[in-house]
C-alpha cells in the first residue's frame, strides 16, 4: 500500500467536493480528491445540466407553434429527438473541462480516480493507497431511489442517470414521481412530441406553495400532460414498448417508464462504522457546522441530509473551508436557501411558504401579493401568467414564493434579503431598469408600503402641515 499524508481529503468529485478541493488548494492546503465515477457528479452528468439543456430544446420546439396573437405562426413543426439528445451531450462536454481531472491537477490537487472507504477514524483506503488527513470532507452526494414496487425488476425503466442516453423518442412516457425531476421531464418530453402520464402518490410539487403550484399544474395539463395525483403505484408489468403501472387510481399504459420518486444518499461504500460516524437513511449526522461525531470529518451536500440542491453543496463547501482552514466558527443555515423548478412557468421558493409562516407567526404575518399581469415587461412579452407572494413580519421578509417566467432568477433578490436580514425597505430603495421582469420584485415592496403611505391619516395630516407652514 502507498501511504499518503495530506491536510484535506475530499471524498467525492461532485459540485460540493470540487468546490472544497479548489478553494482549499488555492489557499495553500495540501488536498487529495477521490472520485471513483465521473467528475462533476450528478449535477453535470445526470441532473441540473442535462435536464436544463433538454428543457431548452423542448422550449424551442414549443416555440415552433408560434403565437397567433403576436402575428407569428408556423406551418409545420420538425423535431429530431436524437439530435436533441446530441445537444444535451454537447452541453455536458462544454462544461466538463471545468470539472475535469486535468483542471484540478493543474490547480495542485492530487486526484485519485477510485472510491474511498474508511479503515480507521483518520484513514481512508482508495485502491492501493491509504490516505491520512487532518480533515476529511465526505461529499459523495445521492443517487436515484428505486422503490420496491412489485414487478419493477422485470420491466425496463429509466432514472435520471439513464434517461438522457435514450435516443428514440418515447411514444408514451409514464413517470412515477411528481417532484421537480418528474415534472421537468414531463414537460420536456411532451413538448418534444411524447404522450406523458405523471403518477404521484401524494400531490405534485408537494414542497411548494399549493396556490402557486396549481398554476403550473394547470399549464402542464393544458399542454396535454396527464397528471394523476394520490395514486400509489402498486405494481408494474409488461415489456419494452408496452408497460402497465397499476395504481390505487387504476391502470396506466405506456411505452417507457421513468422513475423520479426521490433520492438516496451515497453512503454504502464508505464503511462509516470504522470512522465512528453516525448515519441513517436520510444521511450522515452532522452538527450545525457540518461536522460528524468524528470531529476530523465533515459531510456536505446531499449526503449530509436536508435540502438536496447543487447550490446547497456549494454553500456547504464555503462553510467547511472557513472551519477547516482558518479554525473559525461557521454554521450552515437553511432559511435563505432558494430552489426552483424550471418548468414553464417556473416555480421558485425561498424561506417560509405562506402556510409555514402563518403557523409560525400567526397574526403578525403580512402576505403581499403581486400578479405578473401588472408588469409592463410581462405584458409586452406575453408572459403574464404568474404571481409572487412575499411573507413579511415586522417589515422583514421571511419567505417568498414565485410562479411565472424567470421565477428562478427573480427569487434571487429575496434570497439575498433573507441571507442578510434586510428589511423590505431595502428592496423598495433599489432602482431597477425599466421595463424588466425584475421590477415585479420592487412592485411587491411598493404594495407593502402603499397602504402605509396612501391610506394613513397621519401621513395626510403631516403632508398638510408641511404644505401649510414650510414655504
Amino acid at each position: 500500500m502507498e501511504l499518503i499524508k495530506t491536510d484535506v481529503l475530499v471524498i467525492g468529485g461532485g459540485s460540493g467536493g470540487l468546490s472544497v478541493a479548489a478553494g482549499a488548494v488555492q489557499m495553500g492546503a495540501r488536498v487529495v480528491l477521490l472520485e471513483g465515477h465521473k467528475m462533476g457528479g450528478d449535477c453535470l452528468n445526470y441532473g441540473c445540466v442535462p435536464s436544463k439543456a433538454l428543457l431548452a430544446t423542448a422550449s424551442m420546439a414549443h416555440a415552433q407553434g408560434g403565437n397567433a396573437a403576436m402575428g407569428v405562426e408556423f406551418a409545420e413543426k420538425s423535431i429530431d429527438y436524437g439530435t436533441a439528445k446530441d445537444f444535451v451531450a454537447s452541453v455536458i462536454s462544454q462544461i466538463a473541462p471545468h470539472d475535469s481531472v486535468a483542471r484540478f491537477e493543474s490547480l495542485g490537487v492530487d486526484v485519485i480516480e477510485a472510491f474511498g472507504r474508511f479503515i480507521s477514524p483518520t484513514e481512508v483506503q482508495a485502491g492501493d493507497r491509504v490516505i491520512t488527513a487532518r480533515r476529511i470532507v465526505i461529499a459523495t452526494g445521492s443517487s436515484p431511489l428505486v422503490p420496491p414496487i412489485p414487478g419493477l425488476s422485470d420491466v425496463p425503466y429509466y432514472t435520471n442517470e439513464t434517461v438522457f442516453d435514450l435516443r428514440e423518442r418515447p411514444d408514451h412516457l409514464l413517470i412515477i414521481g411528481g417532484g421537480p425531476i418528474g415534472m421537468e421531464m414531463a414537460q420536456a418530453h411532451r413538448r418534444l412530441g411524447s404522450e406523458v402520464t405523471v403518477i404521484e402518490r401524494q400531490n405534485v410539487f408537494a414542497k411548494d406553495d399549493p396556490e402557486l403550484s396549481a398554476i403550473v399544474v394547470q399549464k402542464l395539463r393544458d399542454e396535454g400532460i396527464e397528471i394523476v395525483e394520490e395514486a400509489l403505484a402498486q405494481s408494474v408489468s409488461g415489456k419494452s414498448g408496452d408497460i402497465t403501472v397499476s395504481t390505487t387510481q387504476g391502470e396506466f399504459h405506456g411505452t417507457h417508464l421513468l422513475l423520479a420518486v426521490g433520492r438516496k444518499v451515497n453512503t454504502e461504500r464508505l464503511n462509516l462504522e470504522a470512522a465512528g460516524i453516525d448515519y441513517d437513511r436520510s444521511g450522515i449526522k452532522v452538527d450545525a457546522g457540518l461536522r460528524t461525531r468524528n470531529r476530523r470529518v465533515y459531510a456536505i451536500g446531499d449526503v449530509a441530509g436536508g435540502l438536496q440542491f447543487t447550490h446547497v453543496a456549494g454553500y456547504h463547501a464555503g462553510v467547511v473551508i472557513r472551519s477547516m482552514l482558518f479554525g473559525l466558527p461557521a454554521k450552515a443555515k437553511r432559511n435563505h436557501i432558494p430552489w426552483a423548478t424550471y418548468t414553464d412557468p417556473e416555480l421558485a421558493q425561498v424561506g417560509l411558504t405562506e402556510a409555514q409562516a402563518r403557523a409560525r407567526y400567526g397574526a403578525r404575518l403580512e402576505v403581499v401579493r403581486v400578479d405578473f399581469d401588472g408588469s409592463d415587461r410581462a405584458i409586452a412579452t406575453g408572459k403574464t401568467t404568474g404571481m409572487i407572494k412575499v411573507m413579511v413580519v415586522k417589515g422583514r421578509p421571511v419567505g417568498a414564493s414565485i410562479v411565472g417566467a424567470g421565477a428562478g432568477e427573480l427569487i434571487g433578490i429575496w434570497a439575498m434579503a433573507l441571507a442578510n436580514n434586510l428589511k423590505i425597505s431595502a428592496i423598495a430603495a433599489t432602482v431597477l431598469p425599466y421595463p424588466s421582469m425584475g421590477e415585479i420584485n420592487k412592485r411587491v415592496a411598493g404594495a407593502y408600503f402603499s397602504p402605509r403611505l396612501f391610506e394613513s391619516r397621519f401621513i395626510r395630516w403631516l403632508v398638510a402641515l408641511v404644505q401649510r407652514f414650510i414655504p
